[in-house]
């Protein structure tokens, strides 16, 4: 391995194992009252097999005074990929911390697969992969050699070791700038050494802090390409981001944090239906746009909104879809030159300040 006079930043060697410098103490009162308490032990009878991949439940992080986190809850099933959305600051990377096993939290429980990240953090560092929003790099240090050091931090050991450094360089495509300096690489191929490096030892669950901040189209498109794979094989994947549009792609379900408090979780399809009860659809025609306004006056349960090039966007005055395909239905016996007939949806980043919005109009506060 080449010269280096550089050790690995806390957090990540912490991840894999190495012990941790400068966290605080548990039973320690904090200067806002609430204390730093061990969580309970898992039940003895509940099968860890049969336990949700993270279950967070009224879960606290303060910081002289500033809550973080604020009494979150939320279970995430084994297998999904589940998106965390929110502005900075809203308390996203202090959740992420605390189940990496990197940050106590101040009150509440946290569990990867069925174990306390306080009370059990060996077992979670085991079970869990964590990709930081940043990752150490080191002068004279090459991509083998920085996956091979965190190999052996693991405890892999010699041709065990080499074929699992070989395994995980094939998946992320690193395979031909293995012999690279890590403090030269571009930032999407910094962020798939990143991900290679939390998949060294098969982890269950992924937890990955804004794997996409800063990287290009392409990039985008190769780690949500990776992300998929690995949910395809079993794994479950946390992951936050500002980017909404691709989280809906590729996540099973979202979950929104602002203040830190959950405010969504659910699908990506349910949030972009939200609460509306009817419809607008999109109708191109290959005649103007005449026809369809004329044909829209004279049909039940709907009404034109206005004008395109070549047709126009119509409100159906129902969700339900075969009340939407018997709309198309009568166009066509009507004989109407439909050739393009879709659903508009809302932005997720529209739902997400929607769902803000309405939290403010309650009169719910949305504090740190």
């Amino acid at each position: 391995m080449s010269e280096t006079g550089d050790i690995p930043e806390n957090e990540e060697a912490q991840a894999v194992g190495i012990p941790a410098v400068g966290v605080p103490a548990v039973g320690v009162p904090t200067p806002d009252g609430l204390e730093m308490v061990e969580a309970a032990p898992p039940e003895k009878d509940a099968s860890p097999e049969d336990a949700p991949a993270i279950e967070v439940t009224d879960l606290w992080r303060s910081f002289n005074g500033l809550h973080a986190v604020q009494g979150i809850s939320f279970s995430i099933e084994r297998g999904q990929v589940v998106g965390f959305v929110g502005a900075n600051g809203a308390g996203k990377t202090t959740t992420m911390r605390i189940l990496a096993t990197l940050d106590y939290p101040t009150r509440g429980t946290a569990k990867i697969c069925g174990d306390d990240v306080v009370g059990y953090p060996a077992k979670v560092r085991q079970r869990i992969g964590w990709m930081p929003d940043h990752y150490g790099t080191y002068t004279n240090m090459t991509v083998l050699e920085y996956l091979d050091f965190f190999g052996r931090s693991l405890g892999f050991k010699g041709q065990d070791r080499v074929d699992r450094i070989l395994d995980v360089m094939e998946f992320t495509d690193l395979t031909s700038l293995s012999d690279r300096l890590i403090d030269k690489l571009s930032k999407g191929m910094g962020q798939r050494l990143c991900l290679g490096r939390a998949l060294l030892h098969d982890p269950d669950v992924l937890i990955l802090d804004e794997p996409a901040a800063g990287l290009d189209p392409k990039a985008r498109v190769e780690l949500k390409y990776l992300i998929r794979i690995l949910a395809e094989e079993g794994k479950t994947v946390f992951i936050s981001s500002h980017i909404l549009s691709e989280l809906g792609e590729m996540c099973d379900s979202l979950l929104f944090i602002n203040g830190g408090k959950i405010i969504h979780h659910g699908s990506a399809e349910s949030l972009r239906k939200g609460s509306a009860e009817s419809t607008i659809v999109n109708v191109q025609l290959i005649e103007d746009s005449d026809k369809l306004r004329e044909w829209a006056e004279l049909s039940p349960n709907v009404k034109f909104i206005d004008s395109t090039k070549q047709g126009g966007r119509i409100e159906i005055d129902s969700i339900e879809e075969d009340i939407i395909a018997g709309v198309l239905r009568r166009m066509i016996n009507s004989e109407l030159p439909v050739t393009e007939f879709h659903q508009e949806e809302r932005k997720l980043e529209d739902a997400f300040i929607e769902i803000l919005g309405e939290i403010e109009a309650s009169g719910e506060a949305i504090v740190n």
